[in-house]
């Protein structure tokens, strides 16, 4: 059994999750998501050349923009040039 001190509190009990918290989050995340998709957009005008000095192609950023299952933009692309420095 643990035992509490009446001057601890948890970490849920510290931060309430009230409704404005979860505006500011949910803008935070859009606005993280915004700039993902911008810097894959930029990626994807990239001629093939350049993409390939990347280790990466077009077909590899068209998989991140619609990762899914646990995987985010960053680990396709990484997983992408992995696998082509291997060649």
């Amino acid at each position: 059994m643990a035992l509490s001190l009446p001057g601890e509190r948890s970490v849920t009990a510290a931060m309430p999750n009230t409704p404005l918290r979860t505006v500011f989050a949910w803008f935070a995340k859009a606005n993280a998501d915004r700039t993902r998709r911008t810097a894959l957009q930029s990626l994807l005008e990239l001629d093939a050349d350049r993409l390939d000095d990347l280790g990466l192609s077009h077909a590899d950023i068209h998989e991140a923009m619609t990762a899914r299952g646990g995987r985010t933009a960053t680990m396709v692309l990484n997983t992408a040039r992995a696998r082509r420095s291997l060649r």
